[in-house]
């Protein structure tokens, strides 16, 4: 199910879809990153996030990388990858380097996964979503800890929290949190039970691997961070600076998500989109930019950018 998979972009595109990894940025550079799960087509609020990432990279004068989260392959939709990353074209957004596909770095998550077995830090968990459900908390119970309780069941690999000291997030729009993740979370898992790599693994992992030095996503990923913050600890890798996002909220409060049948962000009609965005970021484009092209809207708010007018969330009227 990890397999490497070959490219579906096709050559008129101009979709640069290589596999090759990235190369590590130069000392004192700075690379952001959009790294969109290709379960659907690309909604109002990931192009929003996007866009926020984009132009903070771009005002900084920093390179921006897109990777494909593909790691798990049974929510995939077929064809979205490219179909997101055509749409980031038609808005102007335009990358660095290759796209990363996480389909294909199962080497490089193995690779991490023994360092810490060599260190005595994962161990095997039988433990089903309901099992814990019926537990209730938010902790880990530790039910697999000394060893699985039914062996013969799928075994995810759970990280060993206790005894780290406890970590703090420093966020250029949220502040700072110190978690102790042993206390809030317990033991996380890494690779789940049905086989595929958690988040938490292969966001660290490949953030080292494209020399991401600059993070800008939504707010809902705020609570990871700290999870994160401790296997870049363990690890030995670069923690990247963070900025995660206001949400773009309907009229009663719920995230804009796919999950919930978010309409896809017109590319048909990218100039007038993308004036939307820009404006639920805070920037009113002046007339005559509003039906320009996105190279010349995003040039605009590229020059009038400033990432902590983002304060509150965005309401999609």
């Amino acid at each position: 199910m990890n397999a490497a998979r070959s490219s579906t972009a096709t050559a008129t595109t101009g979709i640069d879809s290589s596999r090759a990894a990235a190369a590590p940025s130069a000392p004192g550079a700075r690379r952001g990153r959009f790294a969109p799960s290709p379960t659907g087509p690309l909604h109002l609020g990931s192009l929003l996030t996007a866009t926020a990432s984009w132009l903070d990279a771009r005002a900084r004068g920093a390179e921006w990388w897109v990777r494909i989260e593909d790691v798990d392959r049974g929510r995939e939709l077929p064809g979205a990858a490219d179909d997101i990353l055509r749409t980031l074209e038609r808005f102007g957004l335009t990358w660095d380097g290759p796209v990363l596909y996480q389909s294909t770095r199962a080497d490089a998550y193995e690779a991490a996964l023994e360092r810490l077995r060599a260190a005595g830090l994962i161990y095997p968990c039988s433990c089903s979503r309901s099992e814990l459900g019926e537990a209730g908390g938010s902790v880990y119970p530790g039910y697999c800890r000394t060893a699985p309780r039914y062996p013969q069941a799928p075994l995810a690999l759970r990280l060993r929290t206790a005894g780290f000291a406890p970590v703090t997030a420093h966020d250029r729009l949220q502040g700072e949190r110190t978690e102790d993740v042993a206390g809030v979370t317990g033991d996380f898992v890494l690779r789940r039970r049905d086989g595929y790599y958690a988040y938490q693994l292969a966001v660290v992992v490949d953030d080292a691997e494209q020399g991401i030095t600059d993070v800008v996503r939504g707010l809902d990923l705020w609570d990871n961070t700290p999870r994160q913050l401790l296997l870049q600890r363990i690890l030995g890798l670069p923690t990247p600076h963070y900025a995660h996002l206001p949400l773009v909220v309907d009229p009663h409060g719920r995230k804009l998500s796919k999950a919930d049948d978010a309409p896809a962000a017109d590319a048909s009609a990218a100039a007038a989109v993308l004036a939307r965005v820009l404006g639920l970021l805070g920037y009113a484009l002046p007339a005559e930019l509003r039906a320009g092209p996105p190279a010349e809207q995003l040039e605009w708010a590229r020059l009038q950018w400033n990432i902590f007018n983002l304060q509150r969330l965005t309401v999609l009227n």
